[in-house]
């Protein structure tokens, strides 16, 4: 089976693809970020995507939602350390089929890929319960123009970085920050990160 494992960090990617590795039923390969990831998927069939959530470039969702889209036999399971209800319900609508923390022991992680394999979806159910509970206020646009304003990037790098007018890159983030009832761009963006909605 070809596992493609997308994470950002080096020594958890590496530990992870080590365990993996001595599995017998994976052939594992390794992307550094979401951008990464994504070239890879363009460039060979993977039975599953092990993704982590955030990432630079394309996050472990942005992913999810492709492969949803582009591969529809490429199984997706997420794993994070956050298990923030908005991740949880993104990761649902985006058609993965399996969310995990990263503090999870490994036997479970190799259990819960084999459901995956097996067709199921495997998903912690409090976390999913947690998840139910709270709206995703945010448009794709305003998380996207509020993922960049969190990088540092002013409201003219924002609207270059996503093809738009300054002065719609200015509402983005002015709806966001009236949504999330913040006081400023840095302050939504804190707001949204801890929902799991960024």
């Amino acid at each position: 089976m070809k596992l493609l494992l997308a994470e950002d960090q080096a020594m958890v990617r590496g530990a992870l693809a080590a365990l993996l590795n001595l599995e017998q039923d994976y052939e594992v390969s390794q992307a550094i970020d979401g951008d990464q990831a994504l070239a890879l998927l363009k460039q060979q069939p993977f039975d599953l995507l092990l993704t982590d959530i955030e990432m630079p470039g394309l996050t472990g969702i942005e992913l999810a939602t492709y492969a949803k889209k582009h591969l529809p036999n490429t199984k997706v399971v997420v794993i994070t350390t956050f298990g923030r209800a908005g991740y949880i319900k993104r990761a649902l609508d985006a058609g993965v089929s399996g969310f995990l923390l990263k503090d999870a022991p490994i036997d479970q992680l190799s259990a819960a890929l084999k459901q995956v394999q097996a067709g199921k979806r495997v998903f912690d159910s409090d976390l999913v319960l947690q998840a139910l509970g709270e709206q995703d206020p945010l448009s794709d646009k305003e998380r996207r123009a509020l993922r960049l304003a969190a990088e540092g990037k002013s409201t003219a790098d924002i609207a270059a970085t996503l093809y738009i007018a300054e002065g719609t890159a200015r509402n983005y983030l002015s709806e966001a920050i009236s949504k999330l009832h913040a006081t400023n761009r840095i302050d939504a963006a804190r707001i949204a990160r801890q929902k799991g909605w960024l």
